[in-house]
């Protein structure tokens, strides 16, 4: 079956995101564009995945828990996981491995923790857009275990991207599928960097704003509109 999907979403909890990114909002607004399943990933954390599950399984919308995680290599790449579970496991990996800075919100932002009413319940304090102590290849095999998927976001992109940093993909991580920003031309793209032409490519938003949500422009094709189906496809 052919599924509408946007992977990678930022809620308020990422300083950097609108302070509209509410759990409803961006539920309702993810309906309004069409799609059938969503992904939360905010900057190394988890925290607001698991209320926008809930209200998007009482409106009819799947939504994955996961993350945007920043290696030591300074590159971002979406995680994904089977459940909230898995994804608070790697969360609390994460956190031992994030600097103790504080977070400055009149500086950076905003980092807000939410209810199923979009009522704020909680701040974190310290400051999620850090690196990691990481590296990609440790992360890769911790998800690997958790059967969960990790994807090299944006990797079209001069920053913060695993090709402008390191220039390729390690060979030890078995990685199937890179996301491209939804401006990229792929196929300009893989011209360009013939390599990685071997690599599945989807386009999320890396949505900060309600309306950069993705419309049905990216699809999978999937045996049922579950995790577990789709992280496969990711992964295969």
């Amino acid at each position: 079956m052919k599924i509408f999907v946007d992977l990678h979403i930022h809620s308020s909890l990422s300083p950097c995101s609108s302070e509209n990114m509410t759990p409803n909002n961006i539920i309702n607004m993810s309906l309004l564009k069409g799609l059938d399943v969503i992904a939360i990933t905010d900057h190394n954390t988890t925290e607001n995945c698991e209320v926008c599950m809930t209200l998007g399984k009482e409106k009819g919308l799947l939504v994955i828990p996961g993350m945007e995680l920043q290696t030591k290599e300074e590159a971002h790449f979406v995680c994904l996981f089977r459940d909230i579970k898995d994804a608070d496991k790697f969360k609390n990996l994460v956190y031992d491995k994030l600097p103790n800075k504080k977070n400055d919100p009149k500086f950076f932002g905003n980092q807000w923790i939410f209810d199923k009413d979009d009522n704020i319940i909680g701040e974190n304090e310290r400051l999620l857009i850090n690196s990691v102590n990481m590296s990609c290849n440790e992360a890769f095999k911790i998800i690997e275990r958790l059967e969960g998927v990790m994807i090299p976001a944006h990797v079209d992109k001069k920053a913060f991207s695993i090709i402008a940093n390191l220039g390729f993909i390690p060979t030890d991580m078995d990685i199937k599928t890179l996301e491209i920003s939804r401006k990229c031309d792929e196929n300009s793209f893989t011209k360009k960097y013939k390599y990685l032409s071997k690599y599945n490519f989807i386009k999320n938003s890396d949505a900060h704003f309600l309306g950069d949500i993705l419309e049905r422009e990216t699809f999978l094709e999937v045996e049922e509109r579950n995790i577990k189906s789709i992280l496969n496809k990711l992964k295969n």
